[in-house]
């Protein structure tokens, strides 16, 4: 493709920001010139490595490539002998440590997740311990550490030992008699010699080399006599420093060149996998999505955006092409309508994805790759303000229609403009029938009304408009198929201030075709506006009824709930009732049979069973009372009820009386006990038949105060029903008198007396808790109480 295809539509800067992420010198560069794939399966390939490296560094956590600094031939040079410099072979380390760091970084990667990075990292070699020796052997770009051979450690420990004897030997001249001929009290370097500055008057009192003179002369550097045969041991210390510091490096330096090949290698895959990093980071911080690949020349761009523009104020568009009976968009519609950018984001979109890069745009969207994309954009409205004239806009056209065929996008902003419209328009008819005989793809903006009619007419082609709200006069920045545009432009002129009468006089010269076309598109236009407001006022109440009907529904469940609860709840209470009246039938009973047994009838037995038979038969009747007496429940609402209506309130789970109705807000007051509540109607129940609950009254009994408190009670002997109302009596005494804590005194026996009495007990009110006795209370035979 032609690189000024690039420009136009802007991907080298795209590329340029791509390159912005990449962590490699090398990987920038490569990005830079990148070309988009000509082949859908290069492409899906591309974005399959993109998706890889997405995961990878924000889903798997592992980090980006480590930097290493770029290299020339330095690997080349090694190879064929030559000693890397310290920097250098610091710089081939760092490349084996990134080398190192990838490959296992990517291996630890699920491989189901990452096969095309695992097959890029299979080809690096890296070498741990080469690495470590010279990072540990080299400190700096000019620095080897005393560490790096034994030979090394040893020379330079000697040479700092012969540099203390010298400076010490100097020192004496320093500080004895020898003092007063020095000029300075200092030991300076001449020709990395130790020398003394001596004055001129006494240099033949110093025996030894003189290495220089001061510019005036007044000063000797001279080397004692005394230091002499040290300095030229340093200075063979010295040399034979540098002969080790040259074999280390060429040692090291000859390891590098055994990796040569594969450190090239690395440095390249090392770039590949940076490259794949860059462009998914690229597209995370973008909000960029993958789009599907397709081989149909299909574009289906949902709510896209040009990645140039701001995220923040861009308006997305969404526009769809390609398919056989409209290859070809005609996009007409007012200036500043977003027609240019719309042409060029979908241009841009498609060199994006081809070159592996995702795309600022909504799920689903879908993209074709071409092996050739032709555009000639450029009006003042353009991003890149670069306006052409009507010869290089031939040019171009040209250029597209020789080279146009079923596998190309084609982008042609204003085709047949900058000249005479007649036959601008003409010329523009013929380079579409001749781009629509070829099957291409693509997008043609225009202001043409003739080409307007002409993409109703031919097949392949389909009108599309920028969409302009002629309220405002402002564009809606939304592409609408099926419909021209109309260019407004009379009347965004009168909007920016052209004075009435030019603008009368525009129109009395406009063709009667032309203004009965354009009122026509106008007319449509307002038309299709409206309809469409009135469809999402029909949606959106739509919608709030679907909402209310589904409150109702709720409601109704929710009232069938309740319903079901209270059943149950009273089918519950109805088991226990029955089963406590049959235990107690059953005790009255196994009395009764007791006495019968008794061979010895006395008067008082006969009135004792008479007693209980009287006590069994007022169970009976209490129970078939309950009975008679339990009301039924039905759902009320608003319209049945009426003032003293008895009712069951759900929420409050008690029995009130209906005292008014507010049926429009679904309301009722109601009187519960000594409350009058607001309840909504949907929570009632009317009730029907049984007895009216009368308010329950408490009743205190007063107990005279006692001087002596009885903390335990003894009922070893009694019945049931004898030690229930006796327990009674004995929890009001102690409640009053302020205790805590009482003992019940049972037995153990059959075990229904203390059963009798703990079922008792867990129906009092002023009882907290109980338990048995433990070692030393009485245990099973007792009953320790805590009251509240």
């Amino acid at each position: 493709m032609d690189n000024k295809v690039f420009e136009k539509l802007e991907l080298n800067k795209i590329l340029s920001q791509v390159s912005s992420f990449a962590v490699l010198a090398m990987t920038k560069q490569r990005i830079l010139c990148e070309q988009p794939a000509a082949e859908g399966r290069d492409a899906q390939s591309r974005l399959d490595l993109t998706t890889e490296g997405d995961a990878a560094l924000f889903r798997r956590g592992i980090g980006r490539v480590e930097e290493f600094p770029p290299f020339g031939d330095e690997p080349e040079r090694a190879a064929k002998g030559s000693s890397l410099s310290c920097k250098e072979l610091l710089g081939m380390a760092a490349l084996l440590r990134s080398a190192r760091v990838a490959y296992r970084g990517v291996q630890a990667l699920p491989p189901e997740e990452s096969p095309l990075l695992r097959e890029i990292v299979s080809g690096i070699y890296f070498d741990e311990v080469l690495e470590k020796d010279i990072t540990e052997k080299i400190l700096g770009e000019d620095e080897i550490s005393d560490y790096a051979s034994d030979e090394l450690y040893n020379i330079r420990r000697s040479i700092r030992s012969l540099n203390e004897r010298i400076r010490s030997r100097l020192s004496e001249y320093l500080g004895g008699a020898g003092a007063k001929y020095l000029q300075e009290g200092i030991v300076t370097m001449r020709d990395n010699r130790y020398v003394l500055p001596v004055r001129a008057e006494y240099k033949s009192r110093v025996r030894g080399f003189v290495h220089d003179r001061s510019a005036s002369g007044a000063t000797f550097f001279i080397e004692p006599e005394e230091v002499l045969e040290m300095n030229n041991e340093l200075r063979e210390l010295a040399a034979a420093e540098k002969e080790e510091i040259e074999r280390i490096l060429a040692q090291l330096s000859h390891r590098v060149g055994v990796l040569a090949s594969a450190i090239m290698k690395d440095a390249e895959l090392l770039s590949e996998l940076d490259c794949a990093f860059a462009k998914a980071e690229y597209s995370y911080k973008n909000k960029c999505v993958r789009p599907r690949l397709n081989e149909k020349g299909i574009l289906d761009i949902r709510k896209g955006r040009h990645p140039l523009l701001d995220a923040r104020t861009a308006v997305p568009v969404s526009v769809s092409f390609g398919e056989e009976e409209r290859r070809m968009l005609l996009v007409s519609g007012p200036n500043t309508g977003g027609k240019t950018v719309t042409m060029k984001m979908c241009g841009l979109f498609c060199l994006m994805a081809a070159c592996g890069i995702f795309v600022p745009a909504a799920e689903g969207t879908e993209l074709s790759v071409f092996s050739k994309v032709f555009c000639d954009i450029g009006d003042a409205q353009s991003i890149e303000e670069n306006l052409s004239t009507f010869s290089s806009h031939i040019k171009t056209v040209i250029g597209i229609v020789g080279g146009a065929d079923k596998n190309s996008l084609v982008l042609i902003d204003e085709l047949g403009g900058g000249t005479d419209p007649e036959e601008g328009q003409a010329l523009a008819k013929a380079v579409l029938s001749h781009l629509l005989s070829v099957g291409c793809r693509g997008i043609v903006t225009t202001h043409y009304t003739a080409l307007k009619e002409f993409a109703y007419a031919r097949s392949g082609i389909e009108n599309a408009s920028m969409e302009f709200d002629m309220n405002t006069l402002r564009p809606l920045y939304r592409v609408r198929r099926g419909v021209p545009g109309s260019s407004n432009a009379i009347a965004i002129s009168r909007r920016l201030g052209l004075p009435e009468n030019i603008l009368q006089d525009a129109v009395s010269n406009l063709s009667e075709g032309g203004r009965q076309f354009e009122n026509i598109l106008r007319t449509a236009e307002n038309s299709r506006i409206e309809a469409e407001e009135a469809k999402k006022r029909a949606e959106s109440l739509e919608a709030e009824w679907k909402g209310k009907l589904a409150e109702v529904n709720a409601e109704r469940e929710k009232l069938r709930r309740e319903r079901e609860k209270l059943l149950t709840s009273a089918k519950v209470e109805s088991r226990r009732i029955v089963n406590e009246r049959t235990a107690e039938a059953e005790e009255l009973l196994a009395e009764i049979e007791k006495i019968a047994k008794s061979r010895d009838l006395t008067p008082s037995d006969l009135i004792r069973a008479r007693t209980l038979k009287n006590k069994l038969a007022d169970k009976a009747f209490e129970t078939q009372a309950e009975e008679r007496e339990k009301p039924s429940l039905e759902p009320a609402d608003a319209s049945s009820l009426k003032p003293g209506d008895r009712v069951f309130v759900g929420a409050m789970n008690g029995e009130g009386e209906v005292l008014s109705v507010n049926a429009r807000k679904g309301e009722a007051q109601v009187q519960v006990g000594g409350m009058r509540v607001n309840v909504r109607t949907g929570d009632l129940y009317r009730m029907y038949g049984g007895k009216k609950t009368e308010p329950k009254v408490r009743v205190v009994r007063k107990v005279e105060p006692v001087q002596s408190v009885q903390t335990e009670i003894n009922l070893l002997g009694k019945t049931v029903s004898e030690a229930v109302q006796e327990v009674d009596a004995f929890i009001d005494r102690a409640v009053l008198s302020g205790l805590e804590e009482v003992k019940i005194i049972h037995g153990v026996g059959t075990g229904k007396l203390r059963e009798g009495i703990r079922n008792h007990l867990r129906g009092m009110k002023n009882v907290a808790e109980f338990r048995s006795g433990v070692y030393g209370e009485g245990e099973a035979g007792v009953t320790i109480v805590k009251l509240k």
